[in-house]
């Protein structure tokens, strides 16, 4: 086997039993249908208002349960590298089922292995969007303090619920 492979293998046997011990100790929301353009959009209005009000220029991504790009928008002047990071969070979040700020914490309390967890960025500002106790996507943004993507964020999220 090549390194790499040898790697990834020996980071997905060290992850495989905190994951199993986390969704014992967490359960999870069941996957609903996915989120429509319309609601996807409204999360993002509500976002895009969220950064504008504190000057903040941010990328937003919106995503289905799976992790599949619904709509996203960029505010002028963003960091180019925000682009890719907020639909990567909002993926994360997605597939995950999680926010990305639980994966975050796990690595600053010293759980290096999820570094090696597929697909992840482990960085807060995604957020699941869960409806009816059911998760219909994400939203992920990118361009300020992490903090202050997920308070963006969670605007998105909390739209969706009035």
């Amino acid at each position: 086997m090549k390194t790499n492979t040898l790697s990834i293998l020996l980071a997905l046997a060290l992850t495989g039993p905190m994951l199993a011990t986390d969704v014992a100790a967490q359960q999870r929301p069941p996957y609903g249908t996915a989120i429509s353009l319309e609601s996807a959009k409204k999360a993002a209005v509500a976002s895009v208002a969220e950064a504008k009000k504190n000057s903040w220029n941010v990328a937003i991504a919106v995503v289905d349960n799976h992790g599949m790009l619904v709509y996203y928008e960029m505010l002028d002047d963003t960091q180019t590298a925000s682009s890719v990071i907020a639909i990567e969070k909002a993926r994360t979040s997605a597939t995950y089922r999680r926010p990305t700020k639980e994966l975050e914490d796990a690595i600053t309390g010293g759980r290096a292995a999820v570094l090696g967890l597929p697909g992840s960025t482990p960085i807060e500002g995604g957020i699941p969007i869960v409806i009816g106790g059911k998760m219909i996507g994400a939203i992920g943004v990118s361009g300020v303090t992490s903090g202050q993507d997920a308070q963006i964020a969670r605007a998105g999220v909390e739209a969706l619920g009035k």
